[in-house]
């Protein structure tokens, strides 16, 4: 039996492209100084409930060097799901 990993909700800067509709689109996560990750492709964008680490805002589901991973927009803030 694996054991689960603990997590945290962690608040992070994103940089982010805004189209001409005003629409928003994340860019680079900048997760610590020296780890900022490029956003090669957001295949799906809803509004979703976080349910590890709490919290429910806009759900971006987000291509990262391969890796499928969820990018939270919630009362103005962005937050991941980071291991403890």
């Amino acid at each position: 039996m694996r054991k689960q990993e603990q997590r945290e909700k962690r608040y992070v800067p994103v940089q982010v492209r805004f189209d001409t509709e005003g629409n928003m689109r994340p860019m680079i996560i900048e997760f610590d100084e020296a780890h900022a990750y490029t956003i090669d492709k957001v295949t799906d964008k809803c509004r979703a409930a976080c349910q590890r680490v709490g919290g429910v805002g806009i759900r971006y589901t987000c291509m990262i060097q391969g890796q499928e991973t969820y990018l939270w927009f919630e009362e103005n803030r962005w937050f991941v799901e980071a291991k403890q």
